[in-house]
């Protein structure tokens, strides 16, 4: 598949679930982003921005298969991967897949269930497999986990461990309609929602296809480096207690070929760079301090306007 092509379809896709989700195209562009390059995505926003819709349409629209589990502090880990059954009349063991066998699963209010459930997704997240009873088996490809949880509440929650944050490619806030997109909203869905009749225009083997295309899209020396400079200023110990890992500055330069790819190119720019650093890498900053008021998102803003982006020469 050519460059162009990824393009097309990453063009197809967005449109598709702008049928549904409305005002949302930067968010279902790092979305998509993020399903190609292999990272997963936690929304966090407040109930009712439609975190559930935009999960079902991307599915809709790749033809994939959709799964969703509600977190709930009784959720057990076999509820999400699968246990092993005794089939009686055939005197064996059998494993019975869990939901989260599929292409995209929504993890609902991921920090309502506890650590023990939570970390049941670690393998999945990581090394895309599932293992019980002695056996191995592969998860569907492509595979993609949107967790969501709600920033405001936290009774009751157990709050995700920094390991478990450092695996979310991703974190997001699709945040509120303006007056214009609200209006746009209800009168799409006034009768009834498009997301019933919402068809596939795409299938999970192109969105697979169009992966495999990732690798070769080029990243310079100079990139690089200004990757590794925004994590390192990142880890400043007068002001960070916990900084981008090792896995944060892979993550970033695959999330940047990636949205490289979907904007049509085979070279990723600094502002592909740019445009991810604070949704890739502020969930992974702890600050000190917390009553100076600055948030990480702010922190990586900062380091931005400082950190210099190589330029190319003029002659």
């Amino acid at each position: 598949m050519e460059y162009s092509d990824v393009k097309k379809l990453a063009d197809r896709i967005i449109g598709n679930i702008g049928k549904v989700m409305i005002g949302k195209k930067e968010t279902v562009e790092l979305l998509l982003s993020a399903m190609l390059c292999g990272g997963h995505v936690l929304l966090e926003d407040v109930p009712g921005t439609g975190k559930t819709t935009l999960a079902k349409a991307l599915a809709a629209s790749i033809d994939g298969k959709f799964e969703r589990i509600q977190f709930t502090p009784d959720l057990l880990p076999a509820d999400v991967t699968g246990t092993m059954v005794y089939r009686q009349h055939e005197g064996r063991f059998e494993f019975v897949k869990g939901p989260v066998f599929c292409q995209v699963l929504l993890a609902d209010e991921i920090n309502r269930a506890t650590p023990r459930t939570q970390s049941a997704l670690l393998e999945c997240m990581e090394e895309r497999q599932v293992t019980g009873g002695g056996t191995t088996w592969p998860l569907e490809k492509p595979f993609l986990v949107i967790a969501t949880q709600n920033p405001v509440e936290s009774q009751g929650t157990f709050p995700l461990p920094e390991a478990q944050i450092d695996r979310f490619l991703l974190r997001l806030t699709p945040g509120y309609p303006d007056a214009e997109e609200s209006l746009q909203m209800m009168r799409r869905f006034s009768a009834q929602s498009p997301l019933e009749t919402l068809a596939p225009v795409a299938s999970s083997a192109e969105a697979e296809e169009a992966a495999q295309c990732l690798p070769e899209c080029r990243v310079s020396d100079d990139l690089l480096r200004y990757i590794i400079a925004l994590c390192e200023a990142a880890r400043d110990p007068e002001r960070v207690s916990l900084g981008p890992s090792p896995r944060a500055m892979l993550m970033l330069m695959r999330a940047s070929r990636a949205l490289a790819a979907v904007r049509g190119r085979d070279y990723v720019i600094p502002d592909d760079v740019k445009h991810l650093a604070v949704p890739s890498l502020a969930h992974r900053i702890v600050m000190r301090g917390y009553g100076t008021g600055q948030d990480s998102a702010s922190f990586v803003r900062e380091l931005l306007e400082k950190v210099p982006a190589p330029t190319e020469e003029r002659t």
